[in-house]
């Protein structure tokens, strides 16, 4: 084997690699990007349309397996993505574009596997009394939605499992939380689940609720900006900045609230070996969650605290775990 493609399949945008395999090296079986491209993933009709663009640029280099970590739940190697109108079947794709293997994986289990290739620097400790230890570990990323991953340790290596735990209940831990609560049942005519509030659209959520709510006036500069640009990342740039009370309890809520359900995983699977914070909005925010709010988040379980505190908590700085995780399953399936 020469070659492998790997893929982060997201609502927004779909990121796919060609990798070199390099089974020379005295270490071992390595793997070198060759070729990255970023495709805006509502521009294509069907998944295979955008393989084929990106085969077309890497031409006359051919992989011979693929991996693609994709937003939504897999069953029998067949996904309905999320946040796509793409039905993904790993067998089809294998047949239309030759290749020896596909393998279909959650993106939250190829952000899990690419963390453990990721080097020391590419990670920011949030708990500063953090106790690393061998043992489970687990994923909590938002992005265009809120991943959750466990990676259960069998002594010898993690394995990773799959969920759908961003779309569980959101847990209201203040008389504030509760007011969001029912503010988003209203709008969402029901069930309010943590992605909700723990996404990109989570910001604007928030900040039509503390609006609502009479929190502060509105700046109308700001809202202008969101006219002209995307309203989740204006509403973000200005809660880091600090400059407007609206956007700067936006932040605060989303961080905290964020640690909160960080905490409730780790409650669920007790990760000795770590909580990993992936995702895109993580890195650009990485300011608010180094202040100690999503700390105090992931601490406040009352009684159950001290069962959760020398959990390390570690920030990915590197945006392609995902990526990385699934050429590297890729890999793997080639030695079976």
């Amino acid at each position: 084997m020469k070659h492998v493609l790997a893929g982060d399949v997201g609502g927004t945008k779909t990121v796919l690699c060609l990798y070199r395999v390099n089974a020379t090296k005295p270490a071992g079986t390595s793997l070198e990007e060759v070729h990255k491209a970023v495709y805006p993933s509502s521009g294509y009709e069907r998944f295979g349309d955008l393989v084929t663009s990106f085969l077309a640029t890497v031409a006359p280099l051919r992989p011979e397996r693929a991996c693609f970590g994709i937003a939504g739940p897999i069953q029998q190697q067949r996904c309905n993505a999320t946040n796509l109108p793409w039905v993904i079947d790993a067998g089809k794709l294998a047949e239309d574009f030759g290749f020896e293997d596909v393998y279909l994986i959650n993106d939250l289990e190829a952000a899990a596997y690419g963390m453990l290739h990721l080097a020391a620097d590419e990670f920011v400790e949030l708990n500063p009394h953090a106790a690393p230890q061998a043992g489970h570990a687990a994923v909590i990323a938002a992005g265009t939605g809120l991943g959750q991953a466990i990676m259960a340790w069998d002594g010898q290596r993690h394995i990773v499992m799959p969920t759908e735990g961003g779309h569980c209940d959101f847990g209201a831990n203040s008389s504030q939380e509760d007011a969001l609560l029912v503010f988003l049942r209203e709008r969402f005519g029901g069930h309010v689940s943590g992605e909700r509030i723990l996404a990109g659209d989570g910001f604007g959520n928030l900040y039509d609720f503390l609006r609502a709510s009479g929190h502060a006036p509105p700046n109308a500069a700001i809202e202008a900006e969101m006219l002209h640009e995307d309203r989740n990342a204006v509403i973000s740039r200005h809660g880091l900045q600090g400059d407007d009370p609206l956007c700067t309890e936006v932040m605060r809520l989303f961080v905290r609230i964020y640690g909160s359900e960080a905490g409730n995983l780790a409650l669920k699977c007790l990760p000795r070996g770590g909580i990993y914070i992936g995702g895109g909005i993580a890195p650009k925010i990485r300011a608010a969650l180094e202040t100690g709010l999503f700390m105090q988040g992931f601490l406040d379980k009352g009684r159950m605290a001290r069962a959760i505190e020398h959990i390390p908590v570690r920030l990915s700085l590197n945006p392609e775990a995902p990526l990385l995780g699934a050429a590297h399953m890729a890999l793997s399936r080639s030695c079976c």
